[in-house]
């Protein structure tokens, strides 16, 4: 190669390198600074929610209700499932952690093999004011262990609260209030009042109001901050 050749090469180099890495650069930065899509078992999840709960017009009519799921089609192209109506999710990992489905038209029974439990990065959940037609609370709510807050009022469940919801250590909000249906009523004997109180002790907020409790007010109460509301209405509570 002849000087002049060399000479002509390294002024393009010097030219032409600089753009290169300058769009190679901003490319880099982009694909960085987007947050990442929603995972595939999590979207996968979600939709099998959704076709599991009874969802439509006729609801949102009975209830004056919203049916937030129905923004949820994928098939249109909105795969990304952290963009749904009442999905918030982690904008590092893009993990779902919030779910807020209150009032949205959904109803049937909620049971241990609702894909629900299968979104274990869950931080915050609210299912309030729909119709699990007096299903029980199933002990899955375990997975859900990061849980720190939790709202379930009004959502027609009945029988026994399971004792794995005092292993949710994390909760600062719970709410089981409105649950007192004709079809049943939430109950909290085993485990006991008692043993809420001392298991989850970081509650600030705490509402049982309607759930059939039928104990004595317990002295353990006072280890709760005293910052924290509870609402204990018609629990049929008594005094000491």
């Amino acid at each position: 190669m002849g000087l002049s050749s060399i000479c002509l090469f390294t002024i393009f180099i010097r030219l032409v390198f600089p753009f290169f890495f300058f769009n190679f650069t901003i490319a880099n930065f982009t694909a960085s600074s987007m947050p990442p899509l929603c995972h595939d078992d999590e979207r996968s999840a979600l939709l099998q929610f959704k076709e599991s709960r009874i969802s439509g017009d006729f609801y949102a009519w009975k209830f004056d209700c919203r049916p937030t799921m129905a923004s949820w089609k994928p098939e249109e192209g909105k795969v990304d499932c952290c963009s749904w109506d009442g999905v918030h999710c982690n904008k590092n990992t893009g993990h779902v952690i919030k779910l807020d489905l209150s009032h949205s038209c959904l109803f049937g029974s909620i049971n241990s093999s609702s894909s629900l439990f299968k979104l274990v990065h869950l931080e915050w959940l609210n299912l309030a004011l729909n119709d699990f037609n007096s299903s029980e609370t199933p002990p899955e709510i375990i997975n859900l262990s990061r849980l720190s807050y939790l709202n379930l009022s009004g959502t027609s469940l009945s029988g026994q609260i399971p004792s794995e919801i005092l292993k949710l250590s994390n909760l600062v909000s719970l709410d089981l209030s409105l649950n007192d249906v004709p079809g049943g009523r939430l109950e909290l004997q085993k485990p006991s009042f008692v043993n809420l109180v001392e298991k989850l002790g970081n509650l600030k907020t705490l509402d049982l109001g309607d759930v059939s409790i039928q104990s004595t007010i317990p002295h353990n109460i006072a280890n709760l901050s005293s910052s924290t509301i509870i609402s204990l209405r018609n629990c049929e509570l008594q005094g000491n």
